[in-house]
């Protein structure tokens, strides 16, 4: 899954994130997500998401699926 779709995610998933300031390196930031900041149900750039330890980005990937 890529991210893009709010159903996808949810609090305690574990994801990979995108950074505002890794936007041009595409650098992955893994963690776990705390709480879901888009309300749109879809978002083409990724669904937002506040991590645990504060951070927050676009999930780019969410790992462990195929």
């Amino acid at each position: 899954m890529d991210g893009k779709n709010r159903k996808d995610i949810y609090p305690g998933l574990e994801v990979d994130i995108i950074l505002k300031k890794d936007q041009r390196s595409g650098k992955f930031t893994r963690g776990v997500v705390a709480n879901l900041l888009t309300s749109a149900t879809y978002h083409s750039r990724g669904i937002k998401v506040r991590l645990e330890d504060g951070q927050i980005g676009r999930v780019a990937h969410i790992p462990g699926d195929i």
